[in-house]
């Protein structure tokens, strides 16, 4: 595992599960002055309770960010994490909000909801843009009455929920396009995480990449190879559109077909275009 620079630091969450959605999910790095930034900030808003906003394109840590900020926050409750894109249909307002069936019998039990099994926690809404208009306008009651109306309930039920949402997309011009709640942008808004794509990040692309690297090496039962300087170079001459999914994918990868202890340029499948 590498040690952080002098000037920033690395930080690693690990548990036992080693799949790929977790390694990603348990790596967070804050070396490049950017980076720092974003963490003075993560800092200053994770212990006053405000929901936060995180912008930044796809693949770029914004779960990560999420996940930082409730660890930051000691709150005691569970991290639920949602993707507002799966929130279709019918059943949506009931996943989300819960159910009560109208006549309970065994074998049909009501349902907690996402925002109900995050009480106590932080709720974390990915593409919040998603989310249909009438499920905006009810996330935006629960946020002000900190209560939750399950489906098919009488009486609202009080819950303690961080709200944490992202969006990948700009959210003001969904408001001046109507397709999202101005009022739920506003109170989101509160609380703003810009996080700059890996590209601008080039500071951190070495340290997240040795962090992929030691993870998958652990995994797979391999040693953890270097590497080379050329192999350096065009890591942090990619510009990665697909941020760091993309940079995991990539040193994965490159372990499997790497030889000698030594990562090279060309193990990385990269194109040539820097």
């Amino acid at each position: 595992m590498p040690s952080p620079g002098p000037e920033g630091a690395l930080l690693t969450f690990t548990d036992a599960d080693r799949s790929p959605l977790s390694i990603r999910a348990k790596a967070l790095v804050f070396v490049d002055p950017r980076s720092q930034q974003l963490h003075r900030e993560l800092e200053r808003l994770s212990p006053s309770g405000l929901p936060i906003l995180i912008q930044g394109e796809t693949g770029s840590g914004k779960e990560l960010l999420a996940r930082q900020i409730h660890r930051s926050s000691a709150r005691q409750g569970l991290f639920v994490a949602v993707n507002c894109g799966a929130l279709i249909g019918n059943q949506a307002e009931a996943e989300l909000f819960g159910y009560v069936p109208s006549h309970p019998v065994r074998s049909q039990a009501g349902r907690t909801g996402w925002y109900g099994s995050a009480n106590g926690g932080t709720l974390y809404l990915d593409e919040i843009g998603d989310l249909p208009k009438h499920l905006q306008r009810k996330l935006l009651t629960a946020l002000q009455t900190r209560e939750i109306l399950r489906v098919g309930a009488s009486n609202a039920t009080p819950v303690d929920v961080r709200l944490v949402v992202a969006t990948s997309i700009d959210l003001e011009r969904a408001v001046e396009a109507g397709t999202f709640n101005a009022h739920l942008y506003e109170y989101l808004n509160e609380g703003f995480l810009a996080l700059p794509p890996l590209r601008q990040r080039v500071a951190d692309i070495l340290p997240l990449a040795e962090y992929f690297l030691a993870m998958y090496a652990q995994r797979l039962e391999l040693p953890v190879p270097l590497f080379d300087d050329h192999a350096a170079k065009r890591l942090q001459a990619h510009t990665w559109p697909g941020n760091t999914r993309e940079l995991e994918n990539v040193v994965h990868f490159a372990l499997l077909v790497s030889r000698d202890g030594l990562i090279r340029a060309g193990d990385l499948n990269l194109p040539d275009d820097q």
